[in-house]
């Protein structure tokens, strides 16, 4: 038996896993195990499972494929194992993953410890106002549907050299999906939703990074979304048409021609991030790009719904929480004119909320009387009807549920 699924199996290291894979919560595979059933499931089930997988003998459940909606009117395609796989899962990155970072490329930042997207930012930014002013935008087209799996497991073999490991990877890669129509064989691809997903993506494109690096350019990776800055359009066009080929003949891998672009930094869109150059420092900086607000704008618009059940109290707190995950994302890039904006058509919605609440003219005069408003007023402004956003933003109402209230 190897050392090294000895290490995965290990009962210290499951239970990290184990710990990981609730803390992330998410949805049932297609054995309809839940997470709260999960710690049940493992207890009755993980001695026989522990063994099948010593033996090379642990049948694998297929992925239960979800079709997510994108931003330009196609679809995502996740694939959501088992809550046990993504167990074994998690139980095989704690172990191999450590063997791989040092292999990464510093350049790298998606899914690895102590790496983050606003550390990519920053460094894209450094190049900026190095002079790089050219960059190389390379789409790589649905990447996780379409890595070939030889091709990958030659890479992982070189790093973990361990044929029981390597055989329980491949199983995974070759696990398939059932979808509405029903199974479906995934002879390409690693799928976009397992643990095990990420680590095996930097695997593949850090062939990428080592040429990258070889040829001397400056770029920087999240996942698969990778720029490259040059310093010129000669160069520029040089480097998409050369990195474009190398990847589809040494990787395999399909580039999106429509959306691989050279790309001026104001017209850029990176990580959700656009950029822009400072007038008084003559720095280049970034900030949350237009279609970033305009999805967040969306998602406050669905919360703020006044046909959504709950209170405003309830509302408030879902709104925080989106806000919150929102800005703290965005920390970094300069966001006080959006959330300026965002901040006041906010409390607008929320005061059309409660004063449809508030139904009946009577209700709505004792609520502003309530709030500090003369009684004559108030009855004033009951009676102005159902014209909720002409009477929230042209009356007292703005004075009486004033920024403080909502505080």
């Amino acid at each position: 038996m190897s050392e090294l699924l000895e290490k995965i199996l290990y009962k210290e290291n499951m239970n990290a896993a184990y710990k990981r894979v609730c803390a992330n919560k998410g949805a049932g595979g297609v054995d309809d195990v839940t997470i709260e059933e999960l710690g049940d499931y493992i207890k009755e089930n993980w001695a026989s499972i522990r063994e099948q997988i010593r033996h090379r003998e642990y049948k694998l459940q297929p992925v239960r494929r979800v079709e997510i909606p994108k931003p330009d009117g196609g679809v995502r395609e996740l694939g959501i194992p088992t809550v046990m796989d993504r167990v074994i899962q998690q139980g095989i990155v704690q172990a191999i993953g450590p063997m791989c970072e040092p292999m990464f490329s510093e350049w790298s930042y998606g899914f690895r410890p102590n790496r983050s997207g606003e550390m990519a930012i920053r460094q894209l930014l450094k190049y900026l106002n190095e002079g790089y002013e050219w960059i190389v935008d390379i789409d790589l087209e649905k990447f996780f549907d379409n890595v070939p799996q030889d091709r990958l497991m030659s890479l992982v073999h070189d790093i973990i050299k361990d044929g029981d490991t390597e055989s329980l990877i491949r199983r995974y890669l070759k696990a398939g999906a059932m979808t509405p129509q029903g199974y479906r064989e995934t002879r390409l691809g690693t799928p976009q939703g397992g643990n095990l997903s990420p680590l095996l993506s930097n695997i593949m494109l850090n062939e990428l990074d080592k040429e990258l690096e070889a040829r001397g350019l400056r770029f920087t990776i999240y996942a698969d979304d990778c720029v490259i800055a040059v310093k010129s359009e000669t160069s520029a066009k040089r480097v998409m048409r050369t990195v474009t080929e190398w990847i589809q003949r040494k990787l395999g891998l399909k580039v999106n021609v429509t959306k691989t672009q050279i790309a001026r930094p104001l017209k850029l869109k990176y990580l959700g991030f656009g950029f822009y150059k400072d007038n008084k420092t003559k720095e280049w900086k970034c900030r949350p790009h237009q279609e970033s607000v305009k999805k967040l704008k969306v998602r406050l618009k669905e919360l703020t719904c006044r046909k959504m059940p709950g209170t405003v109290t309830s509302k408030i707190g879902k709104i925080n929480q989106v806000t919150r995950g929102w800005i703290n994302y965005y920390a970094l890039g300069a966001m006080r004119t959006a959330m300026t904006e965002i901040d006041a058509h906010l409390r607008t919605r929320l005061r059309i909320i409660i004063w449809k609440q508030w139904k009946v003219p009577g209700k709505r005069q004792w609520g502003l009387q309530k709030l500090g408003v003369s009684k004559d007023l108030a009855r004033l402004t009951a009676y102005c009807g159902d014209r909720y956003y002409w009477v929230v933003t042209k009356t007292c109402v703005v004075r009486a549920i004033s920024k403080a209230v909502f505080a």
